[in-house]
């Protein structure tokens, strides 16, 4: 194993409880989150939100259509200002996923050595789904709360989608014997599947406005629920990301009693869909005045692709709404 990648790695493993009508995704990242945290030096509270960022897309990802794209984001009013992230479903079956992360801080008001989260502040957690030309997007948002990034998310379903989810994630550098030094992340989502029933849930919010699993889910429900949770809170950091634990295996250990059954896993890698083109489009709204006050003193217009780093060189005569037809100063 020494020096090759493992198998599971960068894969999202997607399962059900088939005693307890529960679903869920198992995900392995490595290569992954090492090269969408390596586009930035962030400091260690950014790398950690990050982390966190992109093993929730690649689960919730998981269930995008083909060619549909999931993202997520967090803005607040503290040091962490924005992180956003892009799932970008396959075009085609058999194909990998992918995914691409940003952030955006402070560094003059991040504070060292403080709980990452408690940097965000107040604002909200959105998430955003794009099926493609000649359809609406669809945006649901909730208000940051609890004490993660995974309790955002946990809302928002809760809120917006009725569905009791749970996220259980962990991250971090890690080395094999012999190899160098890596990202490693790990996480397990469980959700209850909605099913057709006589007695409406009691759909009433807590103290706070938000709703939790025991606010929609009947009696009997809620106790298969509150069954997995507890198995789940058992699970270990190592075995979310070790090398020796298989997906299927660390199920198995976990939830044996409920009849885990498992279904073809989706392979992700990093992807970015920035291009010469969509920076053309972005800058036809402007003006040639507006384009003059972008122009270097080497006379041209730059651009940088914050997600993956590529760095684009134009003409200026050939951007904007007036730059007219004449296209031959492209990009270096």
């Amino acid at each position: 194993m020494l020096g090759s990648k493992i198998a599971w790695d960068d894969t999202v493993l997607p399962f059900q409880l088939d005693a307890s009508d529960i679903r869920g995704r198992v995900v392995r990242l490595d290569g992954v989150l090492d090269t969408i945290l390596s586009q930035h030096a962030y400091p260690p509270e950014i790398e950690a939100l990050v982390a966190e960022m992109a093993l929730l897309t690649a689960m919730i990802g998981q269930t995008m259509k083909l060619r549909w794209k999931l993202s997520l984001q967090v803005r607040g009013d503290g040091p962490a200002r924005l992180i956003a992230t892009d799932y970008y479903a396959p075009t085609a079956e058999g194909e990998p996923a992918r995914i691409r992360a940003y952030a955006s801080y402070d560094a003059n008001r991040l504070l060292p050595r403080v709980d990452p989260f408690s940097q965000i502040g107040k604002g909200y957690f959105a998430i955003l789904i794009d099926q493609g030309k000649g359809t609406t997007p669809y945006q649901g948002i909730t208000p940051i709360s609890g004490g993660s990034l995974s309790a955002c998310a946990e809302t928002y379903f809760a809120q917006s989608e009725q569905l009791p989810s749970r996220f259980a994630t962990t991250f971090g550098r890690s080395q094999l014997a012999g190899g160098p030094e890596s990202w490693r992340a790990g996480g397990v989502m469980l959700q209850k599947m909605p099913k057709a029933s006589p007695f409406a849930p009691k759909d009433e919010a807590d103290d706070d406005g938000l709703l939790r699993a025991k606010d929609i889910l009947n009696e009997d429900d809620f106790e298969d629920w509150n069954r997995a949770n507890i198995l789940l809170d058992s699970v270990e950091d190592m075995e979310l990301i070790g090398p020796q634990i298989h997906p299927t295996d660390l199920l198995v250990r976990l939830f044996h009693e409920d009849r885990p059954r498992v279904f073809d896993p989706q392979s992700v890698e990093f992807g970015c869909n920035c291009s010469e083109e969509r920076v053309r489009n972005s800058l036809s709204i402007y003006s040639a005045k507006d384009i003059a006050h972008m122009t270097t003193d080497d006379g041209v217009v730059t651009a940088d692709c914050q997600f993956c780093g590529a760095h684009y060189v134009l003409d200026p005569k050939t951007v904007g709404f007036e730059a007219g037809d004449d296209t031959d100063g492209d990009a270096d």
